[in-house]
């Protein structure tokens, strides 16, 4: 059903609203819910709770996009032409014995379809972001109607509804809470962050409150964890935070990559000069034989010289196509999808090879991107000593030292405060760290887990110490009271704990300053002392110092126990509690990222961090990592919200920290930074993410931690979740785009040969077209094609990651390779033309029972073009070193290309039925070495311009 109007959620800011006010809103009893006849207008009004799809382009509207590709549709025209050339020379019986009629058209026509099918595939694969949204709705959900509880169909959901939640259940659609016991939503999916929150009914919060903090709402596609609760459906399908993330995304467009930009530029130019050069030689020529003639244009147009210009038009034509670059093309960004494939990049869609070489700005998220997703203790702090702590992720592997450079490790067997504080931080512990193949794993809150690594480190073991300290009673966290507490009867411990007559200790850990609130006393040595207010103020001043640097900071306390506080009495019991210390953890940046950040600056690649963490936590990893440097700004999700687009333009080239930010933010600023002229890589692991990662020009998910709707909108797949990898797909990238212009240059180069080679055949007065389509196609596919393939496999060059992106908006010519392949072109031209002129007078000269009419110069000439592009191959690997000073062995498959390519020329000349197919003659030993001695010139010029140009650096300098 289409929706019919507007749910009121989005039009009303419900997490300003109070529980009655939103009850009045849609007219609901908390106690009864909606009445059928309610539920009927209402579904009437907003229609079924599901995310509507927009149209796309048919698989037929795809195919057909493929042949209005202007190289093809020239192509399609030589073919047509061709065919009703042969036609007419089939029905005149001008054929020779044995010839096959429409050789040319079938190979042409061929060609055609099988560049659009490839084509066709690349873009064909479906859209499935909104197939991977539908997915996160849950099927059947709790509701009150008319006063009874009832479970129904989520999709018949509507704004109004009391919608019933427990543990374990997929929220069905955005609601505010009116009733919440202990209730817990995981909402990293749709926030991005992964801490679970605990949600409150009895707040009203301000509007301009973030996503992740709306705490008395829930959301559709969100997890609950813990708890129960009832809420009133506020939005439905479209109308909800999914659904607004789905009209994001069916809202973006896909971008032209850079290579299919320059490759539709390169295109039209191709096509242009060719209509114009076969306009000049074809009018040029027809106009002449008139002259000399003496008789009109039209009589010269459609007699037998006419016929050849014809015929040399569609050599021409067929020669400035480079058939075989698509495929190249798409050979060679396969080929790169296997490398990154190794690097833990995996490519979902080709283009983004290419592209991944443009990028200029990658905008990363923090958690499990930059950081390891781990939680690790960095520091702690007790009455007297103030310690680092060394070690990275779960393992329970480090060292304990002070905060003063190079100061000597301690251990904390012998420091009673640390003992005491570790023992806290193991039995006030509700996780679990156990070892599974070979590394260190959290079952349960992973800032437990992280408590329970510091225990480790020092030697504690949880499983001991439940022996010594069982648990016998606790009072358990909730957002209300930023505590828990776990009480323990002491069986076997140290006296230094308890005072006389206490059989029990309380453990608290919690918000600082709250616990410090409640303490009278303060652990000193092994003893425990009344606190003073000076010793308070260092607390407060320690604690805020560690905030401030992004760090997130826990207090623990203890309190010896003469009997089990009774149940519900935390008020009371959490009261004159002993001081024992504070804890500060932080989700560590992974190692290996700094020196990926290093090589992105070196690369002239900037990093920029975009986060729904706190701003604090975002600039200090940031500050560690090197994205930013103290002092630089940073924008939170509020302050994008008052920005104009204007506004932003002026901010982004100096803001490296974005933080609290949500789903439209992240959009906002990919495009931004698109206008400014950037080549954007985004990561995102969460549905808020898919609208900027489908954006972006490199959409990058998460392979791990990734929700299938961010990888269904993404082009790459991080296998490992790793910054570091991300680098290493660019380096890889810039090699593929190095790559493809080297054999850009190695293709065309021979186009415009053999362009220019059979425009000057009828200008110098030889009978007949030296080369046919047919033998156009075989150099263009086949002696171009497969050393091409083995270009493409080039490893990378030293500086690749040492210089900085190239302007994404430059031209497939830029950097002087459209200097060069004219200029090889035409060198090339120089030494196929002179051979012809040469070869015209000596086979005419020289006639053979195989070729009485001395068509053997057409042979040479074919010949010679393609031997010359071996040795082209081989010289353009460097454009600055000497073949002979390039190991051969780095790349051996273009060894094989020029070997396979020269023989399988050879058989076109010296077997039988293919040299009948293909319309070539017998050479002999003299002709054949004429051949190579003209063709090895190339190999020659091409090594001495790059002495050339040696020298010409070097008087420079």
């Amino acid at each position: 059903m289409t929706v019919k109007s507007s749910s009121p959620g989005p039009a009303l800011t419900w997490h300003t609203l109070g529980v009655r006010q939103t009850l009045e809103q849609f007219q609901t009893d908390r106690q009864s819910g909606l009445t059928s006849q309610q539920v009927t207008a209402q579904l009437e009004q907003y229609g079924t709770n599901e995310l509507i799809e927009a149209g796309g382009r048919s698989t037929w509207e795809i195919l057909l996009d493929q042949f209005t590709n202007i190289m093809l549709l020239l192509l399609i025209a030589v073919a047509l032409i061709s065919g009703v050339l042969d036609f007419f020379d089939w029905r005149a019986g001008k054929l020779s014995p044995g010839e096959i009629p429409f050789k040319d058209t079938i190979a042409i026509i061929a060609i055609v379809i099988l560049n659009g099918l490839l084509g066709y595939f690349q873009e064909s694969k479906a859209e499935k972001d909104l197939a991977a949204l539908k997915k996160l709705a849950s099927s059947r959900v709790r509701v009150i109607r008319d006063g009874k509880t009832i479970e129904v169909d989520s999709k018949e959901l509507v704004p109004g509804d009391v919608m019933l939640l427990e543990a374990g259940v997929q929220v069905a659609a955005d609601g505010r809470l009116i009733e919440a016991s202990n209730l817990q939503i995981r909402e990293s999916a749709l926030t991005g962050e992964a801490q679970a929150v605990s949600k409150r009914v009895e707040t009203e919060l301000p509007a301009e409150t973030p996503l992740g903090d709306r705490i008395n709402l829930v959301y559709q596609g969100t997890e609950v964890l813990q708890g129960r609760a009832a809420a009133i459906v506020t939005g439905t399908g479209m109308q909800t935070e999914l659904g607004r993330i789905a009209t994001m995304l069916q809202s973006v467009e896909a971008e032209a990559t850079p290579l299919q930009k320059r490759m539709a530029l390169l295109s039209k130019v191709l096509v242009t000069g060719a209509l114009l050069l076969v306009a000049l030689v074809v009018l040029g020529g027809i106009g002449y034989a008139t002259w000399q003639s003496g008789k009109n244009l039209l009589e010269v147009a459609l007699s037998d010289v006419g016929k050849e210009y014809l015929e040399v038009s569609l050599s021409m034509a067929v020669a400035i196509v480079p058939e075989g670059l698509p495929a190249v093309i798409t050979v060679t960004l396969a080929l790169g999808t296997q490398r990154m494939v190794k690097r833990q990049a995996l490519i979902r869609k080709l283009p983004a090879v290419e592209t991944l070489g443009s990028v200029t700005t990658i905008c990363s998220d923090k958690t499990g991107t930059l950081t390891q997703n781990k939680m690790v203790v960095q520091l702690l702090h007790t009455s007297s000593t103030s310690l680092r702590v060394t070690g990275d992720g779960y393992s329970p592997t480090g060292a304990f030292a002070p905060v003063e450079a190079n100061a000597a490790t301690v251990d904390p067997q012998e420091q009673p405060e640390l003992l005491n504080l570790l023992t806290a931080c193991t039995v006030c512990n509700d996780a679990v760290l156990q070892e599974e193949k070979g590394s260190w794993i959290i079952l349960g809150d992973p800032t437990e887990g992280a408590l329970l690594t510091l225990a480790g480190k020092a030697g504690f073991e949880k499983d001991q110490w439940a022996s010594k300290l069982p648990r016998v009673a606790e009072f358990p966290f909730s957002s209300e009271r930023k505590r828990m507490s776990a009480i323990v009867e002491v069986l076997d411990t140290d006296p230094t704990l308890t005072s006389d007559g206490s059989h029990y200790i309380m453990f608290t850990k919690g918000s600082p300053e709250l616990i410090l609130e409640r303490c009278t006393q303060i652990q000193v040595g092994d003893a425990a002392q009344p606190i003073a207010e000076e010793q308070r103020r260092k607390v407060l001043e320690q604690n805020n110092q560690m905030a401030g640097r992004g760090l997130r900071v826990l207090g623990f306390a203890c309190k010896p126990l003469t009997a089990i506080p009774p149940e519900g009495s935390d008020e009371v019991s959490e009261r004159e509690l002993v001081w024992l210390g504070l804890v500060a953890m932080l989700d560590a940046p992974r190692p290996e990222v700094r020196d990926a950040v290093a090589r992105c600056r070196s690369a002239g690649i900037r990093p920029v961090m975009i986060t729904g963490d706190h701003q604090l936590t975002a600039q200090a990893v940031a500050e560690d990592l090197g994205i930013a440097k103290p002092g630089d700004r940073a924008l939170t999700g509020n302050q994008l919200e008052h920005l104009s687009l204007e506004e932003l333009a002026n901010e982004v080239e100096d803001v490296s920290v974005y933080a609290r930010v949500a789903p439209e933010h992240k959009l906002r600023i990919v495009q931004v930074l698109q206008r400014k002229g950037h080549v954007v890589a985004m990561t995102g692991d969460g549905v808020n993410d898919a609208p900027a990662l489908k954006q972006a020009d490199i959409g990058i998910a998460m392979g791990i931690t990734g929700t299938d709707v961010s990888k269904d909108a993404s082009d790459m797949v991080l296998l490992d979740d790793n910054f570091a990898t991300i680098v290493a797909a660019t380096e890889e990238g810039r090699v593929v785009y190095t790559n493809i212009r080297r054999f850009i240059k190695y293709i065309l180069g021979s186009n415009i040969g053999e362009l220019l080679t059979i425009a000057a055949a009828p200008l110098l007065g030889l009978g007949g077209v030296p080369l046919s389509p047919l033998q156009i196609l075989w150099m263009n596919l086949v002696t171009d094609g497969l050393p091409a393939l083995a270009l493409a496999v080039e490893p990378a060059e030293p500086d690749v990651m040492r210089r900085p992106p190239h302007d994404p908006g430059e031209s497939i010519f830029a950097r002087g390779l459209g200097a060069y392949m004219i200029r090889i072109g035409i060198v090339l031209a120089i030494l196929a033309i002179a051979l012809m002129s040469w070869a015209y007078g000596y086979t005419h000269a020289n006639p053979t029972a195989e070729d009485p009419s001395g068509d053997r110069w057409k042979t040479m000439v074919f010949t010679t073009l393609c031997i010359a592009q071996m040795g082209h191959a081989l010289a353009i690997r460097s454009n600055t070193r000497l073949t002979i000073e390039l190991n051969p062995l780095t790349n051996p498959f273009l060894l094989g290309a020029v070997v396979v390519t020269s023989l399988l020329q050879l058989a076109l000349v010296y077997v039988p039925f293919l040299r009948s197919f293909f319309n070539t003659h017998y050479l002999s030993g003299f002709e054949l070495g004429v051949c190579l001695g003209v063709s090895v010139l190339m190999f020659v010029w091409v090594e001495l311009e790059k002495l050339v140009f040696r020298w010409y650096a070097k008087t420079k300098k």
